[in-house]
């Protein structure tokens, strides 16, 4: 009985090993729905004035948002051909097409709570204890140019006078995971 038993497992075992093989490839993308091959989730930023979020990934789907802000981070979170899925900071997902996407990285200066319009400092250098070079206003867009896990060194381009260069503490940006390092 043990070995009819035995039989009737690994039976059953290979069954549904071939049945999953057999799911898999069917639910593996065909070629050319492929996405980029980039980890999923990641950080970009939108690269014109006006982007239009789509309810689906085609422009058959409804405009259920329109960006206005060049340079905003956003995050995809999924690929369906030209398409991406993406995440604005406040939560909002919808599909956008790739090409009014940018790999640059940008970061959005986030206030300490909803609604807190305390301004966030920017450093001289990586420390607290640092000369403080500016002030920023919650929901500023930066340029990242480096961080380290805890600290992420950002370029500000205010609408006149130099670019401000300085060092926030990577907790106060949106654009930038937790204890992720960006050279």
């Amino acid at each position: 009985m043990r070995k009819s038993y035995a039989r009737k497992s690994y039976a059953s075992i290979v069954a549904v090993a071939l049945a999953l093989s057999g799911t898999a490839a069917l639910a593996a993308p065909q070629e050319g729905k492929k996405g980029t091959g980039l980890p999923v989730p990641r950080f970009v930023s939108l690269k014109t004035d006006r982007v239009n979020l789509r309810e689906g990934p085609s422009k058959d789907h409804r405009t259920a948002w329109v960006f206005q802000r060049a340079g905003l981070p956003v995050e995809i979170v999924a690929e369906y051909e030209t398409w991406r899925r993406i995440r604005d900071a406040e939560g909002t997902e919808g599909w956008v097409l790739h090409s009014l996407l940018s790999g640059r990285r940008t970061a959005l200066v986030m206030a300490r709570a909803k609604g807190d319009p305390e301004p966030v400092p920017l450093y001289e250098r990586a420390d607290e204890r640092a000369e403080v070079v500016a002030k920023l206003q919650p929901n500023v867009i930066a340029s990242v140019k480096q961080c380290t896990g805890s600290w992420c060194r950002i370029v500000v381009v205010p609408g006149s006078g130099r670019d401000l260069d300085g060092f926030i503490r990577q907790d106060r940006v949106w654009g930038v995971y937790p204890g992720e390092r960006v050279e």
